[in-house]
């Protein structure tokens, strides 16, 4: 029983909520509808897959970091780093999942299978490579919630699904790339570079401009897309998640600078209760203008 409950958490299943990215598709093309659930159950059955999938990629990236895990503060009660996951069992378990996910995305959908296993490929060069390349690391980083959101769309038949939502999505991701690359370099302080070389090439204050940039350019695009995308309604109500949207970013903003959290972006959304409030009522404003006024013409 051990071993399982170090397996479970080895496949970190608080991260599995970056997938829910995946959705995006179903929900802004307008695809959710009791008359016709199969694109949504084609989409919830490709999440599940790509959550698998990324719990593999999780348990690779501890066997490879083993040793720098076991030095880091909070990364060292790790299964694997702690020994309480053999590391046999681990890539075993890792192997299994490969081999599950990948043919049952392709029954899902071709295209579906192709995004998992470039997905795939991409995390092993991101494991051996390029999470050590300053900028490239967290730029490969928003590159893998960019193939969440075309998995997702790669599952149904997507009809007026905007582009504008592949630039949002890349805009945030990078937001909580470096984001994350702040709280590592406050928490490990001078020792930084030991645990994480790559954060030999960043500073607090060339974070912070960043951070900057892509939260200016996030709520510009979000803004854009609100009145551009072809299949929002024609009077704009969509404008109106904007402030949401703003709310957001700014309480996310206040939690990684002022209260020096961000370390693992999920934990934000899992932890903090005035994000977890913006979230729903951003969902429930994008349901109602999305699903419930088009009833009411």
């Amino acid at each position: 029983m051990t071993v399982l409950r170090g397996l479970f958490k080895a496949m970190r299943p608080r991260q599995w909520s970056k997938n829910v990215v995946l959705m995006a598709a179903v929900i802004f093309d307008k695809q959710l509808s009791l008359r016709n659930p199969t694109p949504l159950i084609h989409t919830l059955l490709g999440l599940l897959l790509f959550c698998i999938l990324s719990s593999s990629v999780y348990i690779i990236n501890d066997l490879m970091d083993i040793e720098a895990d076991r030095q880091h503060p909070k990364k060292r009660y790790r299964p694997i780093a702690s020994g309480q996951l053999p590391k046999s069992v681990a890539i075993a378990a890792a192997v299994v999942m490969i081999l599950v996910t990948l043919p049952l995305a392709y029954l899902l959908s071709p295209l579906f299978a192709w995004i998992c296993l470039g997905y795939f490929l991409l995390n092993l060069a991101y494991t051996f490579r390029l999470k050590h390349i300053p900028l490239l690391d967290v730029l490969v980083l928003a590159t893998f919630y960019v193939l969440r959101v075309a998995g997702g769309a790669s599952i149904i038949h997507v009809e007026r699904f905007s582009p504008w939502l592949y630039v949002v999505t890349t805009l945030g991701s990078l937001y909580l790339g470096f984001g994350k690359r702040r709280a590592e370099l406050n928490l490990l302080a001078a020792g930084a570079n030991a645990h994480r070389r790559v954060l030999e090439g960043y500073t607090i204050p060339f974070l912070d401009q960043l951070i900057s940039i892509v939260t200016a350019t996030t709520i510009i695009a979000y803004s854009l897309y609100t009145f551009s995308a072809p299949n929002l309604p024609e009077n704009h109500t969509m404008m109106l998640t904007i402030p949401f949207v703003i709310y957001g970013i700014f309480r996310s903003l206040y939690l990684i600078q002022v209260q020096e959290a961000g370390g693992a972006p999920e934990e934000l959304f899992l932890t903090d209760r005035p994000l977890q409030i913006t979230i729903l009522l951003y969902g429930l404003a994008v349901f109602i203008i999305f699903y419930l006024l088009p009833l009411f013409p």
